[in-house]
C-alpha cells in the first residue's frame, strides 16, 4: 500500500536515559506534547502532535540525524562538536549545561599555570577532537588517550597525567583525587536537524519551535501586579514597560491605581526595589506558563 497520502511525522531522537533525557521530556511536556506512559520503549509516538520519538545513546543521535533515520535530535553541544557531523543547530535549549575541563591530580594542581603544563604529557578523554583542537590552538603537543568511560580513574592507574572530561558540579573529580584546572568548552542542550529536511518536515519543525520558544520566553519572564498612588503612576510605568505597555486600572480607593505588567527574570529584583522606592505597594510576582508574540 502506498504511503504517499500519509500525514508527515517529525522523527525526534532523544537520549534514552540520564539528565538530558529527563530535561528533554520535561520540555516536550511543557510544550503540550503528550507521550504514552511507560518506560523501556525505544520508539513511541505522540498522541497529540505529529512526532515520533526515538530513544538512543547520546553518542548515536548525531549519526542517526545525519543518516536521516531521525529528522531532528536533542544532544549536548559537546557531543555535536565532538562527532563533527554535518548538521544544523536549530535552537539552543538552555538546559543540561555543563563544561568540558582539564583536571589533574590535586597534588599537581599548584603546578598548573596554563595549558603549557600539558606539553609532552598524556591526557585521557572521551572528547579527543575538542581536546586536540584546544591543544593545537595553544601550540601544545601531548598524547591523547581516548577512553569511552570512567576517564577520572586514568591518572590513579598510571594511564595519564591529566584528564579532559565533562564537569557539572565537580564532585566526581574530587572523589577521584582530581582538581579542575582549566575550562576549555561550555555546553548546553541543542536541537539539531538534518539540513535536507523535506518542506513538510520543516513545517512541523517550525510548529515545534514555536512551542519551545513560547515555553522558554515564559521561563525568563514574570507577571507583576502592584498598587500605587496615582502621582507615582507615570514613574512606575516607565520602570515596567512590559510587552507593549503596562495595564493601568483605577482602584476603589480614590487616588490609587493597580498596574499589571511583565518583567524579565534577570532584572526582577532591581526593578522591584525601584518600584518600591517610587511608591509601589502590595507587589505580587507570578510565574507565566507560556508567552506568545
Amino acid at each position: 500500500m502506498s504511503n504517499q497520502n500519509q500525514e508527515p511525522v517529525l522523527r525526534i531522537a532523544l537520549q534514552k536515559s540520564g539528565r538530558l533525557s529527563e530535561d528533554s521530556l520535561s520540555l516536550f511536556k511543557e510544550c503540550g506534547i503528550k507521550l504514552p506512559s511507560g518506560t523501556g520503549k525505544l520508539k513511541t509516538k505522540s498522541t497529540n502532535f505529529p512526532a515520533e520519538f526515538l530513544f538512543l545513546r547520546d553518542d548515536d543521535i548525531s549519526r542517526y540525524v545525519e543518516d536521516e533515520v531521525a529528522d531532528v535530535g536533542i544532544v549536548g553541544e559537546n557531543v555535536y562538536v565532538e562527532t563533527q557531523k554535518r548538521l544544523k543547530i536549530v535552537h539552543r535549549l538552555g538546559f543540561s549545561k555543563c563544561r568540558l575541563s582539564i583536571a589533574v591530580p590535586s597534588a599537581e594542581a599548584p603546578k598548573y599555570e596554563d595549558v603549557s603544563y600539558l606539553e609532552g604529557k598524556e591526557i585521557a578523554t572521551s572528547y579527543p577532537n575538542i581536546l586536540e583542537k584546544h591543544l593545537k590552538k595553544n601550540n601544545v603537543l601531548a598524547k591523547i588517550h581516548e577512553i569511552s568511560g570512567s576517564v577520572e580513574i586514568a591518572p590513579s592507574i598510571g594511564l595519564a597525567h591529566a584528564v579532559c572530561d565533562i564537569v557539572s558540579s565537580g564532585s566526581t573529580l574530587l572523589s577521584n583525587g582530581l582538581k579542575e584546572v582549566e575550562k576549555i568548552f561550555e555546553s548546553e542542550a541543542i536541537l539539531i536537524s538534518n539540513p535536507k529536511l523535506a518542506e513538510s518536515k520543516v513545517a512541523l519543525l517550525d510548529k515545534l519551535l514555536f512551542r519551545i520558544q513560547a515555553v522558554q520566553k515564559a521561563q525568563n519572564h514574570k507577571y507583576i501586579l502592584l498598587n500605587a498612588p496615582m502621582h507615582a503612576r507615570d514613574k512606575i510605568t516607565a520602570l515596567i514597560p512590559g510587552m507593549k505597555s503596562p495595564t493601568v486600572m483605577p482602584l476603589g480607593m480614590e487616588g490609587w491605581c493597580s498596574l499589571h505588567s511583565v518583567l524579565e527574570e534577570n532584572n526582577l529584583w532591581e526593578i522591584i526595589e525601584s518600584i518600591r522606592a517610587a511608591g509601589g505597594e502590595d507587589i505580587l510576582v507570578m510565574p507565566i506558563e507560556k508567552m506568545f508574540d
